[in-house]
């Protein structure tokens, strides 16, 4: 069963609808190819065990802050395609609060249409992803609590 749309946080719910509009699977790619492009850089110091999203083929790192109550993440992948799902994760998660982030379910990945079109390891990648980006808003939330 698939989240409905209200429950998505504003951007991400904006991404999966950009995603549906796109309706050749090349075209999902294409776009996930330029939302990895447009990806801040992340800092190589950074690149290190503790940021490192396990399970993934690829090399993914993510990391989280808290501003304003919002969470803010940042991200590189050695993977273009993978570095794309990654971006799309942040674009469509960042700003939200911790909260919002930690009630998610990966469904929304059904809506886009990419599930359909991505490999098993890249759809696991992106599975491993989601769960460390859920992961380290929990901390936040702890850290926040006390």
């Amino acid at each position: 069963m698939t989240q409905s749309a209200p429950d998505l946080p504003a951007e991400l719910k904006t991404m999966v609808q950009r995603f549906q509009r796109a309706t050749e699977p090349k075209r999902r790619y294409e776009q996930l190819l330029w939302l990895a492009q447009k990806l801040d850089s992340f800092p190589e110091g950074q690149k290190i065990e503790e940021n490192k999203v396990s399970g993934c083929v690829s090399q993914v790192y993510v990391t989280a802050s808290l501003q304003d109550g919002k969470v803010l993440y940042c991200g590189d992948s050695d993977a273009q395609l993978t570095k794309g799902l990654l971006a799309f994760l942040i674009k469509g998660l960042n700003g939200s609060s911790p909260e919002e982030i930690v009630r998610l379910t990966p469904d929304f990945i059904q809506d886009t249409g990419l599930a359909v079109s991505l490999t098993p390891s890249r759809a696991n990648g992106f599975h491993n992803i989601f769960k460390k980006m859920q992961t380290l808003a929990l901390a936040l939330c702890t850290h926040q609590e006390s």
